[in-house]
């Protein structure tokens, strides 16, 4: 297919940066604050959410002190210490800068609630956004440049799906509820269209890319998932769900390994290798709920799953068919809102997550906060949780940049760029 331009947009992107002398509490701080317009008095204080399979989950972790990593590192040369000690060492030093985390930078780009969003894989400030109306800001919030914004065609145009080219990073796939999966440039030239409906009753939800295989594989809303080269040859199109399927994923490690999720409440996983119907997965792996999103760990070697209620599960390699640990938390699927993901951190076992307070949920307090959550991906224990009173929103889609240390969430039609507190500080 010829090569297309796409037409620009004249908008003007709001980028606010937020200010430096007032500062934001945590959610700690604050929630005695919102409990006082409760005029009976406040509610009980939070309880654990006691449905999680492993136990002693609890509100957010008080760390111990931070034992240095310096002699962490010192002892493990030695010999004295295990890696895995030198990693929860690491993880936990982290751990206690995130009680640092503020807003830095804010932009509300879109007309339409942000739908999508991806990290340059190796510029830590420059982040892709998609929205509802199908237009897409390349923002690096590191320079004061207008971001690069790409204008869509409005209704019907979400953005399902963004990854950056992995051989090009001036490139990025997408799909979209337009009814294509394409890779076009940051000048708005679609470059080559992957797969495309014939019909507007069909579209696509869902899109992975694999550098070393050189695949795209995408889903679409009747559960179709198809597999191509990055040539744009077509190697397979099955239907592999009954639903929608709402997230495919390629293990990072073994780009041969498949995970698709679908709204028919199952995530199945797949050997790209082996695939010859809809009856060829390696597992099925049956939720209570429909699933918003199914995500490999870094490592390839865990499988964290969101559905569409209160529930987060984590599998392991070593029995992809029974979960290591369900962690309970509200999420609810609200029309209107784009579902919400729980995601991993880039370095360690970590996953961060939106909360949607849901008063039917049993841990559920009065005047609950929309924080984003951490949780240690190996106990299930919440960590800690980051909240804005300027900005409290429900967020969406959260994810770190690859080295791990700022946050970019979609919460509504706004974008936020969370860093620690002396980073912001020292710009």
């Amino acid at each position: 297919m010829a090569p297309k331009k796409r037409p620009e947009t004249q908008k003007t992107s709001e980028i606010v940066l937020r200010p430096r002398n007032k500062r934001s509490r945590s959610p700690r701080e604050l929630e005695p604050e919102a409990k006082k317009l409760c005029a009976k008095g406040s509610g009980p204080s939070r309880r654990c959410d006691s449905d999680c399979l492993w136990a002693g989950l609890a509100g957010p972790q008080i760390l111990p002190p931070c034992r240095s990593i310096v002699r962490t590192l010192h002892q493990h040369k030695l010999g004295r210490a295990s890696w895995p000690s030198v990693q929860q060492g690491l993880q936990q030093s982290f751990l206690h800068t995130l009680d640092s985390y503020r807003i830095l930078q804010k932009a509300a780009p879109f007309d339409r609630r942000a739908t999508s969003l991806a990290w340059h894989p190796t510029h830590p400030s420059t982040v892709a956004v998609g929205s509802k109306g199908g237009d897409i800001l390349l923002w690096n919030f590191g320079i004061k440049d207008k971001p690069t914004f790409i204008k869509g065609i409005g209704a019907g145009g979400s953005i399902t799906g963004l990854k950056f080219n992995p051989l090009n990073t001036n490139q990025f796939y997408a799909s979209s509820m337009e009814g294509t999966t394409r890779l076009q440039d940051f000048k708005g030239n679609i470059l080559r269209v992957f797969a495309s409906s014939d019909t507007i009753n069909i579209w696509f939800c869902s899109l992975d890319v694999s550098a070393s295989s050189r695949m795209v594989v995408t889903g679409d809303n009747v559960g179709n998932v198809i597999l191509l080269n990055m040539d744009g040859k077509e190697l397979w199109n099955l239907r592999m769900h009954k639903k929608k399927v709402t997230h495919v994923a390629l293990n990072p490690c073994c780009d041969w390994f498949l995970a698709t999720a679908s709204v028919d409440q199952t995530v199945k996983i797949w050997d790209l290798r082996q695939v010859r119907g809809k009856a060829s997965f390696l597992y099925s792996l049956p939720h209570r709920h429909p699933v918003n999103a199914a995500c490999f760990s870094p490592d390839g070697a865990r499988l964290l799953t969101t559905d569409q209620k209160s529930e987060i599960r984590v599998y392991s390699a070593s029995q992809w068919d029974c979960p290591l640990g369900l962690i309970p938390h509200p999420h609810r699927h609200f029309q209107h809102l784009t579902p919400i993901k729980a995601a991993w951190h880039p370095r360690y076992n970590l996953i961060v997550v939106g909360r949607y307070p849901d008063p039917n949920f049993k841990s559920c307090t009065p005047y609950e906060l929309r924080t984003i959550d951490v949780f240690d991906g190996n106990s299930g224990k919440m960590m800690c949780q980051l909240y804005d009173p300027e900005s409290s929103g429900i967020s969406s889609l959260n994810e770190f940049n690859p080295m791990g240390d700022t946050l970019a969430s979609a919460m509504g039609y706004h974008v936020l760029i969370w860093s620690q507190e002396e980073a912001r500080t020292r710009k």
